[in-house]
C-alpha cells in the first residue's frame, strides 16, 4: 500500500492506494470510500463476467423432487457452501 497525491473529496484526507488481484484501488482510510482509476472498473466487470460464465458451466442441473414428497418444516435442505465471488474477494 502506498499513499497517493489525491485527497478524498468527502473527508479531504489523503487517499491510500492498494492493489488487490491486479486492480488498483484508491480508498479513504477515514470514510472508507473507494475510487478506481480509468480502466480498473472494466477489469472488475470483465473478471466478474468470466467468473459468472465459469460458474454457470460448472453448476449441476437442478434436481426434480417427487411432488408427493413435502419436507418437514424442521428439515433443513443441504446446500454446498458458496464460493466467494470475485468482488467479495476483492473488497474482503
Amino acid at each position: 500500500m502506498s499513499a497517493t497525491n489525491m485527497q478524498c473529496p468527502v473527508c479531504a484526507v489523503p487517499l491510500v492506494m492498494s492493489e488487490r488481484q491486479n486492480v488498483e484501488i484508491d480508498y479513504c482510510p477515514r470514510c472508507r470510500g473507494v475510487w478506481l482509476d480509468r480502466g480498473e472498473l472494466d477489469k472488475i466487470i470483465e473478471r466478474g463476467a468470466s467468473e459468472h460464465q465459469q460458474q454457470q458451466r460448472a453448476a449441476p442441473a437442478p434436481v426434480q423432487s417427487h411432488p408427493a414428497y413435502a419436507p418437514h418444516r424442521h428439515e433443513t435442505p443441504y446446500y454446498q457452501k458458496r464460493r466467494k465471488s470475485f468482488l467479495e474477494e476483492l473488497f474482503d
